[in-house]
């Protein structure tokens, strides 16, 4: 039932995924700007960006220009950046794996902070802990992740220099790439400084990017469970004088849980678009901040494949999130099986 569920999504993904290559390959297209002239700079003769229009096809009509971005796709290929002159695929390579490993420990704060305090808000409902929790989350809903990452780089990397300002490891620490992701490749090289140092860089530009969805997670969990609380069956278990952890655990988390995974699944895909202003204040090396790069020069290339990959993952993590989704929510597994 499951594998027929991801099967069915990874077919409409791909036809997604189809539909986006097309869109931004053809606003690619119409940005003001011609790729060839940029590319070569100013005292380019004509010949030269004639000659550079003919390699990037851009002398073709755009259907022809698309037939030869599929064709390249399939194998494999997004084409040279003009950004830096380097195979797209290897610049995506080299910057993704920093971008996922930053936005894969702001969604971990966001499970791991964000439910609890829904949790603990709904279980005293009206109290102090539940006033507290609603003002702490609205302050973090309510700015963006660069205000926060700008406060928290003068707060904790300034004024109190508990976190570097910069930078992925120490600048005198050298770890040979494997995965990309830094923490994984100082494990693999048995390097425990190394490891220490790369999460002490990870923990303060994720905490910063993780705290709207902290709040949103925490506000909507607190919504549904005080909802579930409502429920029949839970004022029964309280009338037969199950401990109230118990009842919050076992009973009112699970059914308010899948709403909240919905929305922290599309916010974490989301997290990859709006990294990149997280990154550059904290000199992150990621996608996202390459992604702003190659716009501003207009390299096609490195625009089409830098939305594809994020794209492809947010994709994914609704794919994922639909997963959990079922397996939270036995109703839906029954629909399955009754089909």
């Amino acid at each position: 039932m499951i594998v027929s569920r991801v099967a069915r999504r990874l077919g409409s993904t791909m036809l997604v995924l189809l539909g986006v290559s097309l869109l931004i390959f053809l606003i690619a297209r119409v940005i003001p700007g011609d790729p060839a002239r940029i590319a070569l700079g100013p005292r380019a003769t004509e010949e030269q960006v004639i000659q550079m229009r003919e390699v990037l096809h851009l002398d073709q009509p755009v259907i022809i220009q698309y037939g030869h971005f599929l064709t390249e796709l399939m194998q494999g290929d997004l084409g040279i950046s003009l950004y830096t002159n380097r195979p797209v695929m290897t610049d995506i390579a080299q910057f993704l794996p920093a971008t996922l490993e930053l936005v894969l420990l702001a969604g971990f704060f966001m499970v791991a902070l964000g439910l609890p305090l829904g949790v603990l808000a709904a279980r005293y409902r009206g109290g102090w802990p539940d006033n507290l929790i609603r003002v702490i989350t609205l302050l973090t809903v309510s700015a963006p992740a660069f205000v926060w990452a700008v406060v928290l780089l003068l707060m904790l990397s300034y004024f109190l220099p508990l976190f570097p300002i910069a930078g992925r490891i120490h600048e005198t620490i050298s770890i040979p790439t494997v995965t990309g992701f830094m923490v994984i490749d100082t494990l693999l090289a048995g390097h425990w400084r190394g490891f220490v140092s790369a999460l002490h860089h990870l923990f303060l530009p994720a905490f910063a990017l993780s705290l709207s969805g902290v709040g949103q997670a925490a506000r909507l969990t607190r919504s549904n469970m005080i909802e579930t609380y409502d429920s029949p069956y839970i004022e029964m278990a309280q009338s037969y004088g199950f401990p109230e952890r118990r009842i919050a655990r076992s009973y009112a988390l699970k059914p308010s849980l899948i709403p909240s995974l919905t929305i922290i699944g599309l916010d974490f895909a989301a997290l990859l678009g709006n990294a990149f202003l997280v990154e550059n204040i904290f000199a992150w090396p990621g996608i996202s901040r390459y992604g702003v790069g190659v716009i501003l020069q207009k390299d096609l290339n490195a625009i089409v494949g830098t939305v594809m990959i994020i794209s492809a993952t947010f994709l994914i993590a609704n794919i994922i999130v639909d997963v959990l989704v079922t397996l939270i929510n036995p109703r839906i597994r029954y629909a399955e099986r009754s089909r």
